[in-house]
């Protein structure tokens, strides 16, 4: 069984016939072709597949796409402006808080809802925030460091 579902994506409005069965990830990937939202584990453990629906970070992986109707989703496509990347993006690039780039996008939109929440975190706050978010290449460190900077960056 199919259902038709609209989403504003990245402030564009889009709309795609997908089965009921369908996750969020999976209409944005294969509907739309955002494919920096990454598919990792399909069991909501690696956090790569980040995303923020109406504001809030969601693991795409645990949302059908029926439940994103009439919601505004946000992907890592769609924080970049003017083909300037985000302040946050930047402060990964800056501070290599990436290896083989695979959680970034997830890490990044992460970061994004708690730099919205607390625009100065500190290192401990940084850290409990991304236990949702596995990186397998790296020890955080960079990713901690380049979280810290880019909300330093957003804050001016």
């Amino acid at each position: 069984m199919t259902v038709h579902v609209s989403i504003t994506l990245n402030g564009e409005k889009v709309s795609a016939e997908v089965e009921t069965r369908t996750l969020l990830v999976e209409m944005v990937r294969e509907h739309f072709g955002k494919t920096g939202t990454h598919v990792g584990c399909d069991t909501s453990q690696c956090g790569a597949c980040v995303v923020h629906v109406d504001g809030v970070s969601i693991k795409s992986c645990t949302m059908l796409a029926v439940q994103a109707q009439d919601t505004e989703v946000l992907t890592i496509e769609g924080v970049a402006s003017d083909g300037k990347l985000h302040p946050m993006q930047e402060a990964f690039r800056e501070h290599h808080g990436l290896q083989c780039g695979f959680c970034t996008p997830g890490m990044i939109m992460s970061a994004l809802e708690l730099v919205r929440h607390n625009p100065d975190p500190g290192e401990r706050e940084i850290r409990e925030w991304l236990e949702g978010n596995l990186c397998r290449c790296t020890g955080y460190q960079n990713i901690v460091r380049a979280i810290h900077a880019g909300a330093k960056a957003m804050r001016r």
